[in-house]
């Protein structure tokens, strides 16, 4: 009749989700990013961010968040990232977006702690020596090969892909965003 102890605690919780080896656990017990300002994920966040890192140390390489306009898509993103990275899981990981506005307050904003390991690629110029690129994926592909600057990625180079506001960049199978996927199809 007594609550049980921490430790039997998070083992009922490993097997109600799943959690099967030791590096699942290492993995999805990775901590969120804190900086210091008090700023912490929300509840309908910490639910994504969880999900998300647990489909991936489970094995899953295709996950799909659907949320409002104002509910802190971004951020959401920055910490899957943030604890997928710190875990060791991801090395390098490549952002898209449909416009510079997104691309540039990522940057300035969420994604803002990753500073030097960090670049936006532009003018179809790319620089291998960064972690985490953020670009748009008009600006990575094109009509002709020579346009298609993802290509001179090896098509193993991101550990992940994330492309935000997808909807808005077509959602099609011959969409650019698409392309770029299916080229970096083990991320």
């Amino acid at each position: 009749d007594e609550f049980p102890a921490p430790e039997e605690l998070w083992q009922k919780f490993k097997q109600y989700k799943g959690i099967q080896n030791a590096e699942q656990e290492r993995i999805v017990s990775q901590p969120y990013f804190e900086d210091g300002s008090g700023r912490k994920p929300r509840y309908y966040q910490e639910i994504a961010i969880n999900k998300s890192v647990e489909a991936v140390a489970k094995g899953q390489n295709r996950i799909l968040l659907v949320m409002a306009t104002g509910t802190g898509k971004t951020y959401t993103a920055f910490q899957i990232v943030y604890r997928l990275w710190k875990a060791g899981v991801i090395k390098r990981i490549l952002f898209l977006a449909d416009r510079n506005a997104l691309i540039d307050q990522t940057k300035r904003n969420d994604f803002k702690h990753f500073r030097d390991k960090m670049t936006v690629v532009k003018n179809r110029k790319v620089d291998k020596s960064y972690e985490i690129y953020l670009a748009l994926y008009q600006g990575l592909s094109g009509n002709d090969e020579e346009a298609n600057a993802y290509k001179q990625f090896s098509r193993d180079f991101f550990d992940l892909v994330i492309i935000d506001e997808c909807h808005r960049g077509c959602a099609s199978a011959d969409s650019a965003w698409r392309e770029i996927l299916r080229y970096f199809d083990k991320a």
